[in-house]
């Protein structure tokens, strides 16, 4: 048990939770311990009844099929990839973003009348990673077609459209739109791995000082790593480097393709 626990700590803070959140929601609704009825976005009853856990709960209610452990495995290297590289030691900045973002697909979703808010979730993550991973970079598509990683997100739609139909796809391009506002917004057009966030608005992306305060991180150090003006406490294990030391993009994993066993 003790090893396990060791294991779970190396998995960075935000992307434990968001793995954390969409096992502890979408297990119990498949498991009819829960009414997915009761998870889902409905505004009459978050406004009127203060139904307020529905506002979290919208985003981590997986399709609850066969699908869902393709889902799984998205979010956490999406996310992970996200946090070990482009926010390493900078989880506090990850997490305020990733809110604000969270609030963008739900006023992009407003018009669509959408009940879950998992996969425009997800298109999110995967558009901010593909855009941040390195030129020229490819990845497999459920271990049948290679293509350049920058276009993974609109294969990501089109299996959207074809395994869920118009619905799911118009939530997939909200993902995508709110996605591309973080990127172009946050961390400017062109900016890759291993360098800083340099869009218009990236000044909005870092986080309060108590949201720093809480994750261990501090402003205006001199000693350790530092990046943007942040020091950070308990430093996590470094991502993946490559044979010649530098940080690559995104790691698909130890040598299997997504959507293969």
């Amino acid at each position: 048990m003790s090893e396990i626990v060791a294991e779970l700590k190396k998995i960075p803070p935000v992307t434990r939770f968001l793995v954390a959140s969409s096992l502890g929601i979408t297990i119990p609704a498949i498991l009819q311990l829960v009414s997915p009825y009761k998870l889902l976005f409905v505004t009459p009853l978050i406004v009127k009844q203060w139904e307020l856990w529905r506002l979290h709960t919208s985003f981590f209610l997986g399709s609850m099929r066969i699908e869902y452990i393709f889902e799984l495995v998205m979010l956490y290297r999406n996310s992970n990839s996200l946090e070990s590289q482009h926010y390493e030691r900078r989880s506090s900045d990850y997490a305020w973003q990733l809110f604000l973002a969270s609030i963008g697909i739900i006023a992009f979703n407003r018009p669509l009348g959408s009940y879950s808010h998992n996969r425009a979730l997800l298109h999110t993550l995967t558009y901010v990673m593909c855009a941040l991973s390195p030129p020229g970079a490819q990845t497999s598509v459920m271990g049948l077609l290679t293509i350049p990683i920058a276009y993974f997100p609109y294969a990501l739609l089109g299996m959207d459209l074809l395994m869920g139909g118009i619905g799911v796809a118009a939530q997939g391009v909200s993902g995508m739109i709110v996605g591309h506002i973080w990127w172009w917004l946050v961390w400017g057009a062109g900016t890759g791995p291993g360098g800083v966030e340099t869009g218009r608005f990236a000044s909005w992306g870092r986080a309060p000082r108590w949201l720093r305060n809480w994750f261990g991180e501090r402003e205006g150090a001199n000693a350790g790593s530092s990046r943007g003006g942040y020091q950070a406490f308990a430093p996590r294990q470094r991502a993946e480097q490559t044979a010649g030391g530098r940080t690559t993009g995104y790691n698909w994993g130890g040598g299997q393709r997504l959507g293969s066993s």
